[in-house]
């Protein structure tokens, strides 16, 4: 079996995620797509981050419908700040006979230099890269374990989103239904 890990913090998971999870399922023939939601990532300290329980139950809520998808917390039973190497050693050591591969942006691609142990990652791992517009992926791309992709071009942020509510504006169309019924009513 081939899974597609996408690491992230979905603070919340939106519509892009979900159209970029697809089309690597699609374009790279993985059997699934997991969602690894990790509670700190180490590059996002003192950010703007929902509970990761509530970042969770969003994900679960987003993938739900798509047999497919799956939200995965196995960085919540790991120290933190959550390291991509260790979350694919356990990972491994849970699933031996799973083929793993990674799904990032071109922007985190760009700067693999600043993850714990990215050459271990890159000596293991295929990575899947989406084009993200002014990240062309740097030295990284050219790796030949690294696979650019240019699937659909969806300028959505998760910063915007939560903007928006804080506003008390709309932000149907950004996310899931369930998504943006749960941020207004569970998250103050």
């Amino acid at each position: 079996m081939k899974i597609g890990l996408f690491f992230g913090s979905f603070n919340p998971i939106h519509h892009g995620h979900l159209i970029i999870g697809q089309y690597m399922l699609d374009q790279a023939k993985l059997d699934e797509v997991w969602y690894v939601v990790s509670p700190q990532n180490p590059l996002k300290k003192g950010k703007d981050i929902m509970d990761a329980s509530h970042r969770l139950k969003m994900v679960d809520l987003a993938v739900k419908d798509n047999p497919k998808f799956s939200a995965c917390d196995v960085e919540f039973s790991m120290p933190t700040p959550s390291y991509t190497a260790y979350t694919l050693k356990k990972l491994a050591e849970m699933h031996p006979k799973t083929e793993f591969v990674l799904i990032m942006g071109t922007d985190n691609l760009q700067h693999l230099e600043k993850w714990k142990d990215h050459e271990e990652i890159l000596m293991n791992y295929e990575i899947l890269a989406y084009f993200r517009e002014g990240f062309p992926g740097g030295e990284f791309a050219k790796n030949q374990k690294v696979r650019v992709m240019k699937g659909p071009m969806l300028n959505i942020s998760a910063t915007y989103i939560r903007g928006l509510v804080r506003m008390g504006r709309s932000i149907k169309y950004l996310v899931p239904d369930a998504i943006g019924k749960y941020m207004t009513t569970k998250i103050k």
